[in-house]
């Protein structure tokens, strides 16, 4: 009796390393000012960005955290290198890719569940699911109650949770968020801290997050990725392995705080040296 054998995959049948979620290989965008000057943003920018990492961008004002945002979630485009969803090049915005801005950009003639309903019902979410879905995510961000308020009526805080709940009901792949906390005072933002950590574990969306604050970027991250000065480059990262949930007040927390601010630090001063040389 002959024994079957299993072919041998070739090379190319071979499974290959899993591939990054996110990926940006030699990134260059340049704007004109309103003089008509190229004023370059980034510059050969090489990021990978792993499937259910997040990842929190910092660096000096004007060092293209926010273009290169916009980059992965279709809104520009770039003059040189190549960007990547899953393998593929992102030509344009999706469902996919859920964008948190500082502003919460809620619609103010809809309340609260509207609002959701109707990010739902702009991904083709069937009628008799939107309402469930909205519902479960505004409690899940602890908006349940507030669900028939008007925007105007809620707090800058609470805003920002409907914006969340708005983000994650559409179930995006990727989360990018361009300092949605920035506005909010101290006490509201670490709040807001420990509820997105709290989601964010349960959910394991790839999130892309732009602070300005060191110790949120810490708190928040896997890895924190720092940015030169403009124009913006990938100039050093940190992992921080600390456990989830975090305290931000952890010790070890704070030590890794103090390292990247002085990294920051430098980056920080080369952009005022340059505005002194003009």
């Amino acid at each position: 009796m002959r024994t079957a054998t299993r072919p041998v995959p070739t090379p190319s049948e071979a499974p290959g390393p899993p591939r990054p979620k996110l990926a940006a290989h030699g990134v260059s965008r340049t704007f004109q000012n309103m003089h008509g000057v190229d004023v370059p943003a980034l510059l050969d920018v090489n990021l990978e960005i792993e499937p259910g990492e997040f990842v929190c961008l910092i660096g000096p004002s004007g060092c293209g955290k926010t273009t290169l945002l916009n980059l992965f979630a279709g809104l520009e485009r770039a003059d040189a290198g190549e960007l990547f969803l899953d393998g593929r090049p992102i030509g344009g915005p999706g469902p996919d890719r859920a964008v948190l801005f500082q502003d919460p950009a809620l619609f103010p003639w809809m309340n609260v569940v509207s609002n959701v309903e109707f990010a739902l019902e702009m991904i083709g979410v069937p009628a008799a699911e939107r309402s469930e879905r909205a519902m479960h995510w505004l409690h899940r961000v602890h908006l349940g109650r507030f669900a028939k308020a008007q925007p105007h009526e809620l707090s800058g805080g609470m805003r920002q949770r409907a914006a969340l709940a708005r983000a994650l009901a559409c179930q995006p792949a990727v989360l990018l968020a361009d300092e949605p906390f920035a506005a909010l005072d101290a006490q509201t933002r670490e709040i807001l801290q420990r509820e997105l950590q709290e989601v964010w574990s349960e959910t394991r969306n790839t999130f892309v997050f732009v602070t300005h604050n060191v110790r949120e970027a810490v708190f928040l991250a896997d890895r924190v990725v720092l940015m030169s000065a403009p124009p913006g480059s990938l100039v050093a990262e940190h992992r921080i392995t600390a456990p989830r949930p975090r305290d931000i007040e952890d010790v070890l927390l704070s030590k890794v705080v103090v390292d990247i601010h002085a990294h920051l630090s430098k980056e920080v001063e080369k952009v005022v040296a340059a505005e002194i040389d003009l």
